[in-house]
């Protein structure tokens, strides 16, 4: 499986099938820092990656005026 990571920009390949919060937890990421979308699609923590997904991991960015 093809995982996207932002911030910085880099690609790795990792074994599926795999849940979400094993994926994340194995590349040493804090599930509560990103969000993860599987073609497309935000999905959560206990959803099983198979391995023909493309998966982002994007950081989480809030902002607004103060």
């Amino acid at each position: 499986m093809l995982v996207r990571l932002r911030n910085p920009n880099r690609e790795v390949h990792a074994d599926a099938p795999v849940l979400v919060s094993v994926l994340l937890e194995r590349l040493d990421i804090n599930r509560e820092s990103v969000l993860v979308v599987r073609n497309g699609t935000i999905v959560p923590g206990d959803e099983r990656l198979e391995p023909d997904d493309v998966v982002e991991v994007r950081p989480v960015i809030s902002g607004g005026s103060a």
